[in-house]
């Protein structure tokens, strides 16, 4: 696993123009904010990024613990926070740590991994590792919940030598308009995909710069195993965030594991 958004070239490094580009995605909040309140909290966000779930869920009242290895990351989340009501503010602890050697010393109720954290473990010893780290921070009787996309066929076919054209966008840096293609390159031996985001000015196309954004592929039967090995019990395994079956119609995958009680560990 490489620590994203160490460089400005990547989008994480980037932690401005992706709170931008995400502000408006909504469709796993109410999913994890249910869940929380379902369980009681306190909960645990691993790949917390610049808050987006987070504030949802303590503004639903519960507490919550979010850790992220980006540092760019963090400080966008820290200054969002910092804008918020006092009770917002006493609800959420920030760490900058690293799921794959976290040892909080605690257990929560649930845990959760938005927003596809998991597509980060680039090696299956770094999938190991997180998975159990994870079973190590679940309360007895612990929920671990989280979601990744379901590998896109069509995008791994594509020429890693061509630029797609998508809409044109603005980049809060500068307030500047866009120009905006993607590139997309795919390891098949490895599971990994990496996109290639090209920006070019309108006003002056001689100004272009880059974003990547790299994230391990995981298919559905080979997700279940690893959750499994993990000594976690699949308890669903959605195409969606509102139980959608999993099909050719599914963008994500999203899945909800428990300690698997014939686990010694």
């Amino acid at each position: 696993m490489k620590a994203r958004g160490k460089g400005e070239r990547t989008l994480y490094g980037d932690a401005g123009y992706y709170d931008h580009a995400y502000r408006r995605y909504r469709p796993d909040v109410d999913f994890y904010v249910g869940l929380a309140r379902r369980t009681g909290g306190p909960v645990l966000e691993l790949g917390v990024g610049t808050g987006r779930i987070a504030l949802a869920i303590a503004d639903a009242g519960v507490d919550v613990v979010g850790v992220d290895l980006s540092t760019a990351m963090l400080a966008r989340a820290s200054e969002r926070l910092a804008k918020e009501p006092q009770r917002i503010r006493e609800s959420i602890t920030l760490l900058e740590g690293d799921m794959r050697s976290l040892h909080l010393g605690r257990r929560f109720p649930l845990v959760i991994a938005p927003f596809n954290a998991l597509q980060h473990l680039y090696e299956d010893e770094d999938i190991d590792r997180a998975l159990a780290g994870c079973r190590a921070h679940l309360a007895p009787r612990g929920l671990f919940a989280f979601d990744v996309l379901m590998p896109d066929m069509r995008a791994f076919a594509r020429d890693p030598a061509r630029f797609y054209r998508c809409r044109p966008t603005m980049h809060p840096r500068d307030g500047r308009r866009y120009a905006y293609a993607e590139a997309f390159s795919y390891d098949h031996a490895r599971q990994v995909q990496t996109v290639t985001m090209r920006f070019t000015d309108l006003a002056d196309p001689e100004r272009v710069f880059f974003r990547t954004l790299t994230q391990r592929q995981f298919f559905p039967r080979e997700l279940a195993m690893l959750v499994r090995c993990a000594g976690l019990s699949v308890v669903a395994h959605d195409g969606g965030f509102s139980g959608e079956p999993l099909d050719e119609l599914t963008d994500s995958q999203v899945v909800i594991a428990a300690r698997s009680r014939s686990s010694s560990r």
